[in-house]
């Protein structure tokens, strides 16, 4: 397992063991307990516990200072319309792929949906179209097939 899963691991853990939702984490301490850098910790955090990904993610800085990570809860209409207003106007297949995971893992999308949703976004459907323009389409079909769960 890389270090940066295993650091994930451990902060979905704490979300999880915490009865308020919200994981407080001293970033000299969890990088000890791991055997890094509090470096990889700011990586962990600034790469997969974003608003995107449904997190919020606040920092107190100096010598009590912590990092305190929650879990964005929202209905299912929000959980959509929050997703829509993310994507922006390029979309690539990794990110669409964790928006994907978001939605099923919040009950926003049924797995099966999702795979679905994923196969259409794939790589392997927009081949047709220019490399130039994949993230737009992509970006395009994803808004619209959001939007009809909306109705």
């Amino acid at each position: 397992m890389k270090l940066s899963d295993m650091i994930t691991d451990i902060i979905r853990q704490m979300l999880r063991d915490a009865e308020n939702g919200i994981a407080e984490i001293q970033r000299n301490e969890l990088a000890s307990r791991v055997g890094c850098v509090p470096s990889q910790i700011n990586y962990v955090i600034t790469s997969r516990f974003t608003p995107e990904q449904g997190y919020i993610v606040e920092s107190r800085r100096g010598g009590g200072g912590y990092i305190r990570i929650s879990r964005v809860r929202l209905d299912k209409g929000q959980s959509i319309m929050h997703a829509i207003n993310a994507v922006g106007e390029r979309l690539d297949a990794e990110t669409a792929r964790i928006f994907l995971s978001n939605l099923r893992d919040g009950g926003v999308l049924a797995a099966q949906a999702a795979e679905l949703i994923g196969a259409a976004l794939s790589d392997a459907v927009l081949r047709a179209a220019p490399q130039e323009t994949r993230d737009a389409l992509r970006a395009a079909v994803f808004k619209q097939m959001l939007a009809v769960l909306l109705k």
